[in-house]
């Protein structure tokens, strides 16, 4: 058998203790994973000294403020995550997901809605016949603790609120083009500072995401060729040849565009966020196992 080094198992590894593990990690302190877990304070950390026993490893700094992870601890969360969904997986009863029915609200971001998400309903719905999803696309206005949404798969880490947070994967971005820009680029040699390029960008409003910031670096005060509020108008706008844009990867590709650097250093991680309270409904659940399993399914292509 596997354990979450990549290695055999250990003598004495218990999945308890992955769990433990992981929900210290994901709260940051023991008191607040005992609350999540229904456990002790004792007993949570009784189970995560006997997996650091199991695997011969440190997994935590203690400290005053809470509990850190040390390098061999950060290694090991993906590994345990991936024990977590199939443990999930191989617990869920067939019988009762038949009969579930209700109403689940998720709210993402818009490109990951349009280009990976509701391609996917089909396949949840021929699952969960009685279960309605709502997405919700408008992840500015959306806020969990005011119940305007039960779960949410967005790129920016919560800082507080009562949520379970889960990793998903990434979402890469690149620059790209029209392949009408490209030929015209080749035709006027670039410093590798973009100086002779026209940009594609986004908005006052949207000024704070990270491909916004990356372009207003590169422009250094000089004006775009066009802004706009949403990621289609980009893509539409470059396909047209009227510059260059910071662009998801996967969309960019899809829509037929030149990628001029995949690496520009503004790639997102995908987390996957849950009220605490609604964690362990089985409808949020169901839906919350099958977005895992889509972004799982689809890593290399989201990552770039």
């Amino acid at each position: 058998m596997v354990s979450i080094t990549g290695k055999e198992m250990p003598r004495g590894l218990v999945w308890d203790d992955t769990r433990a593990f992981l929900a210290v990690a994901r709260c940051g302190t023991l008191s607040a994973a005992a609350s999540q877990l229904n456990l002790g304070i004792a007993t949570l950390s009784r189970r995560i000294e006997r997996l650091e026993t199991a695997l011969k490893l440190p997994l935590f700094v203690r400290q005053q403020s809470g509990y850190q992870l040390t390098e061999d601890g950060a290694d090991l969360i993906e590994k345990a995550e991936a024990l977590e969904a199939a443990a999930q997986a191989f617990t869920s009863e067939a019988d009762l997901q038949t009969q579930m029915s209700g109403q689940v609200r998720l709210a993402t971001a818009e490109n990951l809605a349009t280009e990976l998400i509701l391609p996917a309903p089909p396949e949840f719905r021929a699952q969960y016949p009685e279960l309605l999803v709502e997405v919700v696309t408008d992840i500015s206005t959306t806020n969990l603790h005011r119940r305007d949404a039960d779960l949410a798969v967005r790129m920016v880490r919560p800082e507080r609120g009562n949520v379970t947070l889960r990793r998903l994967g990434t979402l890469g971005y690149g620059l790209y083009c029209s392949p009408d820009y490209e030929s015209r680029r080749e035709a006027t040699p670039d410093l590798g500072d973009y100086d002779t390029d026209t940009f594609i960008t986004w908005g006052e409003m949207q000024s704070h995401l990270p491909a916004a910031q990356w372009v207003e670096r590169i422009l250094r005060g000089r004006k775009p060729a066009l802004t706009t509020t949403s990621l289609a108008a980009q893509v539409a706008a470059a396909k047209a040849g009227l510059g260059l844009a910071v662009l998801p990867h996967f969309i960019a590709r899809d829509a037929g565009l030149v990628c001029v650097d995949s690496d520009i250093g503004v790639d997102q991680p995908i987390y996957l966020v849950i009220q605490t309270d609604l964690a362990r409904s089985r409808r949020i659940r169901a839906l919350a196992d099958f977005l895992t399993d889509l972004v799982a399914r689809n890593r290399e292509r989201l990552s770039g």
